[in-house]
């Protein structure tokens, strides 16, 4: 079984996968101008992964012996298209950071498929913070 660290880190990832998928929502809702326009619909898009990740990660710590968090981070929705965006990158580096910890503790505890579900969401992640900054340069 998995140790109880690996077990909290996976309640954190929850949790935080609980907070940007609402923060991105709200910020895909709380549009305003021509330049969030354009990027609306990729906060909307990423909520979704986000919301999708959150599901796994659950799925994997019930199966665990864990019980899933129901509370976010603290969101942070921002109010301009700029202060969103850095939100949002920084949120994402905090994400990939704790992803690589957790996929080295579940390999190290010999948890193979733990490891191998946040290799495959850490990827999406790595892609979220592409597009953020990506966008951010654009501003």
């Amino acid at each position: 079984m998995a140790s109880k660290k690996l077990l909290g880190m996976l309640n954190d990832a929850i949790a935080g996968e609980l907070q940007v998928s609402l923060q991105y929502m709200w910020q895909h809702v709380q549009w305003k101008g021509v330049k969030h326009f354009a990027v609306k619909d990729e906060f909307e898009k990423i909520g979704i992964e986000e919301m999708k990740h959150a599901e796994a990660i659950a799925e994997r710590l019930f199966y665990l012996g864990g019980t899933p968090t129901t509370k976010p981070e603290p969101i942070a929705v921002g109010s301009s298209l700029k202060e969103m965006l850095t939100t949002d990158k920084k949120d994402e580096e905090k994400t990939v950071k704790m992803y690589k910890e957790i996929i080295a503790l579940a390999t190290k505890e010999g948890d193979l498929t733990t490891a191998h579900l946040f290799t495959e969401i850490l990827g999406d992640e790595e892609g979220h913070h592409d597009t953020f900054q990506s966008l951010l340069e654009e501003i």
